[in-house]
């Protein structure tokens, strides 16, 4: 049974930073890399981060590029996102999701990934 669970949202200022953590069960991170998502009220939901261990690929949406980090830590099977200089614009529920691979250049789309965790909200007041 796969689960994912994200954590670390909550409120903060624009400027400022915030750390979600994506931990699975299930699933290793071999045979799986993990992408972060977002849904804002009224959008579509954006691919914005994954990792792949397996072959080492990262890949950032151009809207997040140079500002947010994702990470791993295999021996906690956690993924991280380290969000910094936070806009309204991040203003959205951030989701984690497992996918067979990350592509290091093309679109992280969400018909790629097979399990998804639960939401955690994100808001920046400005």
């Amino acid at each position: 049974d796969v689960q994912l669970q994200a954590s670390g949202g909550g409120l903060v200022q624009a400027g400022g930073s915030l750390r979600l953590s994506c931990t699975a069960s299930g699933i290793t991170f071999d045979d799986y890399a993990i992408g972060w998502f977002r849904q804002a009220p009224g959008k579509k939901r954006e691919g914005i981060s994954c990792i792949s261990e397996s072959d080492g690929n990262t890949n950032y949406a151009g809207s997040v590029k140079g500002r947010f980090t994702i990470s791993s830590d295999n021996a906690k099977n956690t993924v991280y996102l380290q969000m910094n200089n936070l806009k309204p614009e991040d203003t959205a529920v951030y989701y984690c999701a497992a996918a067979v691979f990350c592509s290091e250049y093309d679109v992280i789309q969400v018909y790629e990934y097979d399990y998804w965790g639960q939401g955690t909200q994100v808001t920046v007041s400005s």
